[in-house]
């Protein structure tokens, strides 16, 4: 499965209820869950963001779909990104080239650069008077 974190922010609406979030969290991890999910971590936090949620989801459509959900009831706005622990972005660097090893060269698909147009300054004349 797929792991994402999830920074959340409360609506104006979803700070009323904040006493509640903890039960609300609770009550989302065991649905999510029914539904293929795995919420591994929730944590309430300081600063710009609210809460953060890590989560395992079956498929990108799904974490997708789960998202919409969860903003389209008016409580949060939320900020999602994949996630990928070390084995994940093992697989990914041996898939790269160029990456510190020697004996790899480079692929650059990288169009040229137009050459800089000089520029000319003009000088200013001073009249004298």
């Amino acid at each position: 499965m797929a792991t994402y974190v999830v920074l959340y922010t409360f609506t104006p609406e979803g700070a009323k209820g904040i006493r509640d979030s903890v039960k609300q969290a609770n009550r989302r991890r065991q649905a999510n869950a029914r539904i293929g999910f795995q919420i591994r971590e929730v944590f309430w936090l300081q600063g710009g963001y609210d809460m953060l949620a890590i989560v395992e989801a079956p498929s990108e459509e799904a974490m997708m779909g789960a998202m919409m959900n969860i903003v389209s009831a008016g409580n949060v706005t939320s900020m999602t990104m994949r996630a990928f622990d070390a084995m994940e972005m093992s697989r990914i660097l041996a898939q790269t080239v160029g990456l510190g090893d020697e004996d790899d060269q480079p692929v650059s698909r990288a169009l040229p650069r137009p050459a800089k147009k000089a520029v000319v300054k003009k000088a200013a004349s001073k009249k004298k008077k």
